[in-house]
């Protein structure tokens, strides 16, 4: 048998200062205020957010500090490495032609072998009915293995000139006097190692001198940080002029099919019924188009011709095609918006549609609309290099890192700078714009906000 338990007046004494500052409540911060420090405290989200201030910055305002022309070419530095400028010997403008013919050793080159041109010549080979010349990037393994064909020359000529995409580095010539079976074949490699050269016109093209320099002399030629690519321009210009193209692509056409996306979508949200459902009928027909059909119709409508960019094409479908997807979400959140007992009391003081939208609906679809849009801006950044990576996208000679890595792709065995450094750059703006939206997604969640 238990006995009822009779309170005492100590069971209602004030709680303890201790106590009570326990169990009090936290004042509550507003809501954005909230989402802020939060979004502080996140320190991948803060990390990701510098990142892309860091990229606008290096595309809007670093051609006014590098002020190398994107477009210009300079053949005499075709596919380098990164360099701070190298020094280059001055060279006579000469018509290729044939050295002389006298030749002291078996097999030499005459002159000073530059990026210009080599000039090789040898001593004829009795019996030989004529000669073969390859060049290598390396020493020949084996007679199989003698690197690039050159010319065939026939048996009176003794000498040749070469100029075929040379670079400041050491080269294997061989030569081969072809004799008749029963002798075999003669071999005699050559290395060479060439110096970076100029010729006098295209070093006043390029503004390097000012007056007419004498041959041999030596001028600095300007530095590429980043390389160039496989026609001589550089390639830190064109990263910052291509990433002017790709984020203008992912930032505008998201803010544009966005914004479409909030007024169809709300629209349809909030009157409901049958339009709410003709209207969204509407909206998964235009989910449902192919992108890349219609991205081939709207470059064929548009005509492109030589030195059009291809941007407006791409603009054109992706917000065409693009704002369904924002319109379900945003329809979604309204139909959930306008049935709180907030918004019903709204309406029986007699607040209008207008102001039922302006003061309740639209403040709680900007958590959702900005996370959409950070999901949004790296999905059209891949999106356009995608395109542009298999030529249906920006198009040369309007460059984009898409259309860069498109241009990397020839040369990547050989020079991978040119594949790697647009990839880069691609990488890591649409990792940190998805880390961000993550973070902002954590941010702005109710569920999520501090307890007290």
């Amino acid at each position: 048998m238990t006995t009822a338990y009779d309170p005492g007046i100590a069971d209602f004494a004030p709680a303890s200062d201790h106590r009570q500052a326990a169990s009090s409540p936290r004042a509550s911060l507003p809501y954005w205020r909230d989402a802020w420090l939060r979004l502080m405290r996140n320190r991948r989200a803060l990390a990701c957010l510098w990142i892309i201030g860091a990229l606008l910055l290096f595309t809007l305002l670093g051609p006014a500090v590098w002020r190398t022309d994107p477009a210009g070419q300079d053949l005499t530095q075709v596919s380098l490495g990164p360099t701070l400028g190298r020094t280059a010997l001055v060279v006579d403008e000469e018509p290729i032609g044939e050295p002389p013919a006298a030749a002291s050793l078996p097999f030499e080159a005459a002159g000073i072998p530059t990026t210009a041109g080599v000039r090789l010549r040898w001593q004829p080979v009795a019996g030989a009915q004529g000669y073969r010349l390859y060049r290598h990037e390396y020493p020949p393994s084996s007679p199989r293995d003698l690197g690039v064909p050159l010319v065939s020359l026939d048996a009176a000529q003794v000498g040749y000139e070469d100029g075929l995409r040379l670079e400041a580095i050491d080269y294997y010539y061989t030569l081969i006097a072809e004799a008749p079976a029963a002798e075999g074949q003669q071999f005699q490699t050559l290395k060479v190692t060439l110096r970076q050269a100029i010729s006098r016109g295209e070093a006043r093209r390029q503004g390097l001198i000012g007056v007419e320099p004498a041959a041999g002399g030596l001028i600095r030629l300007p530095a590429h940080p980043l390389g160039t690519d496989y026609l001589g321009r550089d390639m830190l210009a064109r990263l910052m002029q291509g990433g002017r193209t790709s984020l203008f692509i992912g930032i505008f056409a998201p803010l544009i099919f966005i914004m479409i996306g909030i007024c169809y979508g709300g629209a349809a949200g909030f009157l409901g019924g049958r339009t709410d459902r003709e209207m969204m009928r509407l909206a998964d027909f235009v989910l449902a188009l192919p992108f890349l059909l219609f991205m081939i119709l709207f470059k064929v409508m548009f005509g492109l011709g030589a030195g059009d960019s291809g941007v407006a094409p791409m603009l054109v479908a992706l917000i065409l095609l693009s704002w369904p997807i924002t319109a379900r979400l945003v329809r979604a959140q309204v139909m959930q918006s306008r049935n709180l007992p907030y918004v019903d009391a709204a309406r029986l003081m007699g607040a209008g549609s207008a102001y039922v939208i302006a003061r309740h609906l639209l403040p709680n679809l900007l958590s959702v609309v900005l996370v959409n849009l950070s999901f949004s801006i790296p999905a059209a950044i891949f999106t356009e290099a995608f395109l542009s990576f298999i030529g249906m996208g920006v198009v040369p000679p309007t460059p984009s890192w898409g259309s860069l890595c498109n241009d990397g792709m020839h040369s990547l065995l050989w020079h991978p700078h040119e594949l790697i450094l647009p990839a880069l750059f691609i990488s890591i703006t649409v990792l940190a714009f998805n880390l961000l939206g993550d973070g902002l997604r954590d941010c702005l969640d109710v569920k999520l906000r501090a307890s007290p």
